[in-house]
């Protein structure tokens, strides 16, 4: 029987229940990402050029940013397990209705239904965050993002296997069969949460942009995350594009399995929330922003694999120091609103996610690879400037 808790309640929370929360959040996160290596099928069977079928990854990440702003602060108002519940049932219904496609139209629909209906994990950190005592906030919200990260590089492996053997639409079914089996554990395993915001919606929502004017260290978060998750995306999007065409020429299969290569960035991630609790967690962006020059410049050199791989490796690691840190970073604000600064930071994230595969995209068809790295160099410089306009105003 699952017990109720207070949005108030500061309890320590169990390690085996943040265990089961990584796995769920996992698990869920996945659904965005499935799509990735299938895009060189689906071109295949719609019959359209593989750049066009890849605007079905930033569709999907415009769904997942459009969630984040409508549903996730409804966690401060609503009780947060029916939410979860709700909004894995409608992403189930949005799974089937990918498999079952027709056309690519009906596909970039339901890919952002999917998108939008995948943010239950953004439902799960806030939670996890409010049961967490301030020594182990950091340390707990990394293990859980460690379960995402993990999720979004086993997708791709996973996506890129099955659509490989059984074709793409099987991809989506399988997601479908994963998120009904999640929600009844969850709906047997997961704690209530009744939140304290009392107001209305257009209270709710108002405050949002609240926050952003008065928290510069939200802002700042916000605006890099912006960048950073711009730049982790078009190199997904890209590298499908790179290694599916000469020299390499490699099979769906073949390319979904580069992404394990970046599970390093998932072992990064508990180690980087720790070190956020530090005095001076503005440290690990900008150990997050050489580590991401230092990949795109082995993406130059990328015409050996085992050098291509040690960027994907950097460019992971990168990523999750500065994601992490700028979550646990945001969580220490007002504790009462968790939800709705989560919703400002993830949101902005992922607009940049959606902003960052188009102009992959736009980057591949310019020049090629060559093109991506010069975009890639442009994101990290951008990162830094921010880093240093902030530098006296943050923590």
């Amino acid at each position: 029987m699952s017990t109720a808790i207070s949005q108030s309640n500061s309890a320590s929370i169990s390690r085996s229940t943040i265990i089961f929360m990584a796995i769920c959040t996992g698990l869920i996160v996945a659904n965005i990402y499935y799509c990735q290596p299938l895009i060189i099928l689906i071109a295949k069977e719609f019959m359209i050029s593989e750049s066009y079928a890849g605007h079905l990854n930033y569709i999907t990440q415009a769904g997942y940013a459009t969630g984040l702003f409508l549903l996730v602060p409804l966690g401060d108002k609503f009780e947060r397990k029916n939410q979860i519940l709700i909004t894995t049932a409608i992403s189930i219904i949005a799974l089937i209705m990918a498999a079952l496609s027709k056309n690519f139209f009906l596909l970039q629909v339901a890919g952002f239904f999917i998108g939008a209906t995948s943010i239950v994990p953004q439902l799960i950190l806030p939670l996890a965050a409010n049961l967490s005592s301030d020594q182990n906030r950091g340390y707990n919200i990394g293990i859980i993002m460690s379960g995402l990260l993990i999720g979004i590089l086993a997708s791709r492996a996973i996506s890129g296997s099955i659509g490989y053997l059984l074709g793409w639409r099987s991809v989506f079914l399988m997601a479908g069969g994963i998120c009904a089996l999640l929600c009844v554990i969850m709906a047997k395993q997961f704690p209530k949460s009744y939140p304290s915001f009392k107001g209305s919606f257009l209270g709710l929502y108002s405050t949002m942009f609240g926050y952003l004017k008065s928290q510069p260290i939200l802002r700042e978060a916000s605006l890099i995350n912006f960048f950073g998750f711009a730049l982790i995306s078009a190199f997904w999007t890209v590298m499908v594009l790179y290694l599916a065409n000469p020299p390499y020429n490699f099979e769906t299969l073949r390319i979904g399995l580069f992404g394990i290569a970046g599970a390093a960035g998932a072992l990064a991630a508990p180690l980087v929330g720790k070190l956020s609790n530090s005095k001076n967690p503005r440290t690990n962006l900008k150990i997050g922003f050489v580590l991401q020059i230092l990949s795109v410049l082995l993406f130059l050199l990328s015409g050996n694999l085992i050098v291509f791989i040690i960027g994907i490796i950097l460019i992971d690691i990168g990523q999750q120091a500065i994601h992490v840190t700028n979550q646990t970073r945001i969580y220490l604000l007002i504790p009462a609103a968790r939800n709705r600064l989560n919703t400002v930071f993830m949101s902005v994230s992922f607009i940049g996610a959606s902003c960052g595969s188009a102009l992959g995209i736009y980057l591949w068809e310019l020049n090629g690879w060559f093109a991506f790295c010069i975009g890639s160099f442009a994101l990290i410089l951008i990162n830094f400037i921010l880093y240093y306009v902030y530098k006296r105003k943050s923590i």
